[in-house]
């Protein structure tokens, strides 16, 4: 049987789609039963029953650092597909998300080199990715280098990565993908939330860059270098690299709205998380842009996903194809009678 932590979050939804399409045996973590709706909710996308490939998971409620809980939720299990992590950039989250990011994926590491399991396959970051040199594209041998730039989700994912790697090297069967920034449907509020600011109007763009790359994506490549054993290595899974205003003016475009033209300088976002900052002091209430935020925004990153490509003949959805496509989940969700394209792309 297959264990999958971060079960209810966008990545761990659609591999759990993928997995009990395919047939597997699979049991998935969760911590809040209401979640799981979220779950079925994405199936729904892709399918035209998806209750009946819901009630094919069993779910089994634990927590990541509750030791005992998770002896239990291993029990009958060979294989690990491990995608839960806290992601955040408020500072309010740091502690807990290092806490559980780190330690969390080391309790698992040695209960997994313990119970002998055959398949670990880790969900790490383009976070713990150093920059190449002259602004060329990072790879999987660009190391991590000791920043005040790098954000505490990337130190956390960084600490938990290092937690596999001496897992492989205690014996572990392992390997690690590195997503770029993930496109998925269904997490509005969430993961997702790019596309309701966008639909609500977004009128701002950075000269940042990243990559990106179609949640389905990540699920099928999880997948494969698992069903080909390749342990002990690690693929960067990312799709292109585009601006911030490119990405912007995509789903401007797929949603009816009209694309970002006011480019907000790196010089005004530091001021603006500043203010921010004072205002929700104030207000006691969350602040909308953080430093780390701002921070982010204004760097340009770029990664190659040529070793995956190769490795494994690899082909990626573009993120035009990928954005449309969630636009259209969303328009739907946002007015079901509307009958605005399906976006589905099985």
């Amino acid at each position: 049987m297959i264990l999958v932590t971060g079960g209810t979050g966008l990545l761990g939804s659609h591999l759990l789609f993928d997995l009990v399409k395919l047939g597997k045996p699979v049991r998935a973590i969760f911590r809040k039963s209401g979640r799981k709706e979220m779950v079925r909710k994405v199936f729904s996308y892709y399918s035209d029953n998806p209750d009946q490939l819901f009630n094919n998971i069993q779910w089994f409620e634990a927590d990541l650092l509750d030791i005992g809980a998770m002896e239990k939720a291993m029990d009958g299990i060979t294989e690990i597909y491990h995608a839960g992590a806290i992601v955040s950039f408020y500072p309010e989250d740091h502690k807990q998300m290092l806490k559980v990011n780190v330690l969390g994926t080391a309790d698992l590491v040695n209960l997994a080199l313990e119970r002998n399991i055959a398949r670990f396959c880790y969900v790490s970051s383009i976070a713990t990715l150093g920059r190449a040199e002259n602004d060329g594209e990072s790879n999987e041998d660009t190391f991590w280098v000791p920043s005040r730039k790098n954000s505490i989700y990337s130190q956390s994912k960084y600490g938990a990565e290092r937690e596999v790697w001496r897992g492989i090297a205690e014996g572990l069967n392992a390997v690690i993908v590195n997503p770029s920034v993930i496109l998925g449907p269904g997490y509005w509020e969430e993961n997702s939330g790019l596309f309701r600011l966008v639909y609500q109007g977004l009128n701002y763009y950075t000269r940042g860059v990243n990559g990106y790359v179609d949640v389905r994506d990540v699920a099928r490549a999880m997948i494969r270098v698992m069903e080909q054993n390749e342990f002990g290595e690690r693929f960067i899974v990312s799709s292109e690299n585009l601006s911030y205003q490119q990405v912007f003016t995509l789903m401007a475009k797929y949603l009816g709205k009209s694309a970002p033209s006011v480019n907000v300088p790196p010089a005004l976002t530091q001021i603006a998380w500043r203010v921010e900052a004072v205002r929700s002091f104030f207000t006691r209430s969350k602040a909308e842009i953080t430093r780390e935020m701002a921070t982010t925004t204004a760097q340009v990153y770029t990664y190659s996903n040529k070793k995956i490509r190769e490795r494994i003949g690899f082909e990626f959805i573009t993120a035009e194809e990928s954005i449309r496509g969630i636009c259209g989940f969303f328009l739907n969700d946002i007015n079901p009678e509307s009958g605005s394209g399906s976006g589905s792309n099985g």
